[in-house]
């Protein structure tokens, strides 16, 4: 079955950086979209960046220049590296799979920024 694990969340102060790392299994890894999302609380839950299997690549605006979104398919993992932190980062991290029939989530991982 589809299963997608994230890790690499934490506290950091501002300015700061983290990776978070999503492992994917069940699929055929290669071959689909995969997305990094975030949910903060009280706000609906937005897309931070994509990347297709064609290696394109999409950011929200609010991130561009600062994360990078970037796939492994020899180890079928998609990572979100996070540079130069800002507070209204903090939010629920989700990794997520566009099959075509069905989108597939990971658990989620928590992103805080505060000094």
């Amino acid at each position: 079955q589809v299963q997608l694990v994230e890790s690499g969340g934490g506290l950091v102060q501002p300015g700061g950086s983290l990776r978070l790392s999503c492992a994917a299994s069940g699929f055929a890894f290669s071959s689909y979209l995969m997305s990094w999302y975030r949910q903060a609380p009280g706000k609906e839950r937005e897309l931070v960046a994509a990347i297709a299997s064609t290696g394109y690549t999409n950011y929200a605006d609010s991130v561009k220049g600062r994360f990078t979104i970037f796939r492994n398919t020899a180890k079928n993992t998609v990572s979100l590296q996070m540079n130069s932190l800002k507070p209204e980062d903090t939010a629920v991290y989700y990794c997520k799979a566009d099959l075509g029939y069905r989108d597939f989530w990971g658990q989620g991982t928590q992103v805080t920024v505060s000094s």
